[in-house]
């Protein structure tokens, strides 16, 4: 099962491609930018879980794999 690769932060709504760096999720792959996980001392708003890099996806991949398209930011 590969993860959702969710397209936003939850926090900010800035765009988090797949194959970028700077994505940081916890383990019910809740999403955040670089900016709001520090921000949040690295704990999920959502669940208190830690977070942590999420990994990159090559481009190559998103035929077979695409990333997750539904916007989780609720502005």
């Amino acid at each position: 099962m590969a993860l959702e690769m969710r397209p936003d932060c939850e926090r900010c709504g800035v765009d988090l491609p797949a194959e970028a760096p700077g994505a940081f999720i916890c383990s019910f792959e809740c999403t955040f930018c670089a900016s709001c996980a520090e921000a949040l001392d690295d704990v999920c708003l959502n669940c208190g879980d830690e977070l942590v890099d999420r990994p990159t996806r090559a481009v190559r991949y998103h035929a077979n794999k695409s990333p997750g398209t539904v916007r989780r930011f609720k502005g």
